[in-house]
């Protein structure tokens, strides 16, 4: 059965390489933001446990990581609760907050690539860590990247190399 891939490979305004994501989730903005920067929340779906200095120039530790070792990035923009951007290893994440009504919000996910060749790795490996999250906001359990081996990546990262997403870039733990 073929993977139900939801990311997309763009070129940004700016010329850079990324791949974006987007789900709605029947939450408040507020809640939504809680997932993104308590550092507790963003572990549960989120590769590394990341705590934030919430403020433009702030460090971002990054920890937790079984295939990358702990690491600093750098925030580079934020405003709560619609946006953060910050640097990780080398490219740049950000998220995107939009309120939709009382109840629901917008969140995008958009990772620009320091490197063209990650987008299929990158895209799955957002894939399993979105479902965590999707799962996550309805108030369920999903291991998502904490899975290790029985993460369900490689389905996901064969897609999108089919889909001729650029690939080649190794994949932490896989010994390529």
């Amino acid at each position: 059965m073929a993977a139900d891939l939801t990311g997309m490979y763009l070129t940004l305004d700016d010329g850079r390489r990324a791949v974006r994501f987007s789900r709605v989730y029947d939450l408040p903005i507020d809640r939504v933001w809680r997932f993104v920067t308590d550092p507790d929340e963003l572990a549960q779906w989120f590769p590394s446990r990341a705590e934030f200095d919430l403020r433009p120039g702030g460090t971002v530790r990054f920890s937790g990581d079984p295939n990358m070792p702990e690491s600093t990035g750098t925030v580079i923009a934020v405003d709560p609760p619609r946006h953060l951007s910050f640097e990780w290893g080398g490219d740049e994440v950000r998220f995107d907050l939009e309120e939709l009504d009382d109840k629901s919000t917008r969140f995008t996910l958009t990772n620009v690539l320091a490197e063209q060749n990650t987008a299929a790795r990158n895209s799955a490996g957002w894939e399993v860590c979105l479902r965590a999250l999707d799962a996550k906001a309805r108030g369920e359990r999903f291991e998502g990247p904490h899975a290790g081996a029985n993460a369900p990546w490689k389905e996901y990262y064969e897609g999108y190399v089919a889909a001729g997403v650029p690939s080649g870039a190794p994949i932490p733990g896989a010994g390529a």
